[in-house]
């Protein structure tokens, strides 16, 4: 497995080493002791997500509040997306900047987002299904979510915005200054 550190500290690209061959392809998707050992701390993922979207689903910007947060390993099962995360701790030299980055089925990469990063990702194909392991249980009452088009984060979303589907919760998050964000 390949690790890459991104500018955003903890934030880290997986990449899991595929072997092909006439029948398709085998990898070891996970090893829980090699992404330990590379970022230096232990990881205990407790409960995993999976969503199936079609394309234009834009899921996000989502993060839970202490003493919930959540550290979260995302990948792609089927189609493609692009996963979006926004560095909101206080004390972070790139709080408030976005990291964007195309997941999908056949580069088999991942996302490993430490806690203090806001969540989100648009559906790039047909459909979807993304999965995501998180170390700390879902909490209704820490549930929080920055505004998806907030002109401040100036994210580009890669889709125009007339296909977008959002719901109303995630539509109504508020914008990126009014929000309770990491120290």
């Amino acid at each position: 497995m390949k690790f890459t550190r991104t500018i955003f500290p903890g934030l880290i690209i997986c990449e899991p080493f595929k072997v092909n061959d006439e029948r398709g392809f085998f990898t070891e998707y996970f090893r829980k002791d090699l992404l330990e050992g590379f970022i230096g701390s232990k990881i205990n993922f407790c409960q995993e997500n999976l969503s199936n979207s079609n394309y234009g689903v834009l899921r996000g910007l989502h993060f839970q509040i202490e003493p919930y947060a959540q550290s979260k390993l995302v990948s792609v099962s089927k189609g493609k997306i692009l996963d979006v995360v926004v560095d909101i701790r206080k004390s972070s030299k790139y709080y408030g900047q976005s990291f964007k980055i195309e997941l999908n089925h056949i580069n088999c990469k991942q996302l490993f987002i430490p806690k203090g990063f806001a969540h989100g990702f648009v559906v790039l194909s047909k459909t979807a299904r993304v999965c995501y392991k998180v170390d700390n249980y879902y909490n209704p009452k820490s549930e929080r979510g920055l505004n998806y088009n907030d002109p401040s984060l100036k994210i580009d979303w890669k889709i125009d915005k007339k296909s977008i589907i959002i719901n109303e919760k995630d539509k109504s998050y508020p914008p990126f200054d009014t929000n309770y964000f990491f120290d």
